[in-house]
Order: structure tokens, then C-alpha cells, then sequence
């Protein structure tokens, strides 16, 4: 099974001296990343979808076995709330073809007041091949709910597992994969704080048993401040390997 540990992005000013040397040039920070990761969470992608050229890009740039994992576009999940996403889908399955064997999972965090709704949530997934593994992250309490999981286990779709200020950290598996998305131990803040080793060794825990069960496992930290995401994804990595 794949167990897979990263980080959601891989550019960041205050990672100089973290994860690359000080002073290297933003176009120089993949090439850094994937010598220590074999998997990245794109978050810009929420923001400004790339071109489908970009897709194909990161396939010749990133090495084999590497996992690309992409957020899903806001005009998508934020501004149009999974309605009417058929051209959305088309420009999606698009890129994940040009993606090819580096493509990992699409991400589609919902907005946190998007309630529940099964089905417009059922017709997107439906619209989406077999052959893409999505997660869903819920920001509505009103989605956590049995038939929702139900609905999620139908299209092969992952429940995305959170830790977060606010978030409720729901231990579901869905779907053939898991996918973890640790967004800091601040109680206050979200994205903010240092998991620390006790409870990095309760997640090895976790994703040793998911694991154990037959699913592919993937994890990233979302706590990008201070470089923070970087050194809790390399000690989780540690954890793993003492462990198995």
C-alpha cells in the first residue's frame, strides 16, 4: 500500500533555510521539494486554476512515483457551490489526463457555509471517471452525517480526514485511499502551531492501521508558519519508517 506524507504547497518565502537554501529563486523550489517528499498538495489551484500545459509540465518535471494532489478551483467549490459544474468537470478531467502516473488526488474543499446538500454533492461525483480519486472536505457540521458517508462510499469518494481549530477530526475511511489534511494543534488558529511528537505518533498510528486495512494513505500538513508543516511531515515520515 502507498503511504505518501507532504506538505499543502511547496513555495514559501519563510521556507528559506527550512527546506531550501536562503536566497533560492521560487522557480528552484520544486526541484528542492521532491528530493526530500514524494508527494505535494497544490493549493494555488483554489485560487487561479492553472492552464492544462501546466499539468503537463508537472508530469515531465516531477520524478516517477512522485503524487501530485491538487485543490479543486473556488469559482467550483466557492462561488458556484458544486452547481451546474459540468464545464468545471471537463477542465478538470482534462488536467488530470495530461497529469498522467504523477497524479495523486483532487482535493474539493466545500465552503464552510455550504450545508448539506446530497444531492448536488451526488451529481458532481457522478460526473467525474472511475479512474479519478477524489476527497471531500466538509466545513458545514450539517454534512457530517451517515448518509453522507454512505453517499461518498458509493462513488469511491474519500471523506477527508481533518485536524484543525474548529474541525471536527472524524476518523472515516470512504473509500479505497485516505486522505489526511493536518491544518495545525493550535486550538485557536488553524494552520498554526507544531504537531508535537505524541501526537505525531498517534497519526502514525492511524495511518499504520488505515494501512494495515488495504488503503493507499496520503498526508499533509497545512501548518506552513515557520516551516512548521515541513519538519511535522519529515518526523511523521520518521515515525512511519521506526514503525513498519
Amino acid at each position: 500500500m502507498t503511504v505518501a506524507v507532504g506538505t499543502s504547497g511547496w513555495s514559501y518565502d519563510h521556507w528559506d533555510g527550512v527546506l531550501y537554501p536562503p536566497g533560492t529563486p521560487p522557480r528552484d523550489r520544486l526541484a528542492h521539494y521532491v528530493r526530500r517528499f514524494d508527494t505535494v498538495e497544490l493549493n494555488a489551484s483554489f485560487y487561479r486554476w492553472p492552464r492544462t500545459a501546466a499539468f503537463a509540465s508537472w508530469r515531465r518535471r516531477l520524478p516517477p512515483g512522485f503524487g501530485l494532489s491538487v485543490k479543486a478551483p473556488r469559482g467550483l467549490t466557492h462561488a458556484k457551490r458544486l452547481y451546474a459544474p459540468e464545464v468545471w468537470v471537463d477542465r478538470l478531467v482534462a488536467c488530470w489526463h495530461e497529469l498522467g502516473d504523477r497524479r495523486a488526488v483532487l482535493l474539493v474543499q466545500l465552503h464552510p457555509a455550504h450545508a448539506r446538500d446530497d444531492a448536488r454533492l451526488d451529481w458532481f461525483l457522478g460526473l467525474l471517471p472511475g479512474w479519478m480519486r477524489v476527497a471531500v472536505e466538509f466545513r458545514h457540521p450539517s454534512w457530517h452525517a451517515e448518509a453522507v458517508y454512505a453517499l461518498l462510499e458509493r462513488h469511491g469518494a474519500a471523506y477527508t480526514v481533518m485536524s484543525g481549530a474548529g474541525l471536527p477530526c472524524v476518523l472515516r475511511a470512504t473509500a479505497p485511499f485516505v486522505y489526511v489534511r493536518l491544518h495545525g494543534p493550535d486550538r485557536d488558529h488553524l494552520y498554526a502551531g507544531s504537531y508535537p511528537t505524541d501526537d505525531l505518533r498517534w497519526w502514525a498510528d492511524r495511518v499504520r492501521e488505515w494501512s494495515a486495512s488495504g488503503r493507499d494513505v496520503y498526508v499533509y500538513f497545512n501548518n506552513d508558519g515557520y516551516g512548521h508543516a515541513v519538519r511535522n511531515a519529515d518526523e511523521l515520515r520518521a515515525l512511519l519508517s521506526s514503525q513498519a
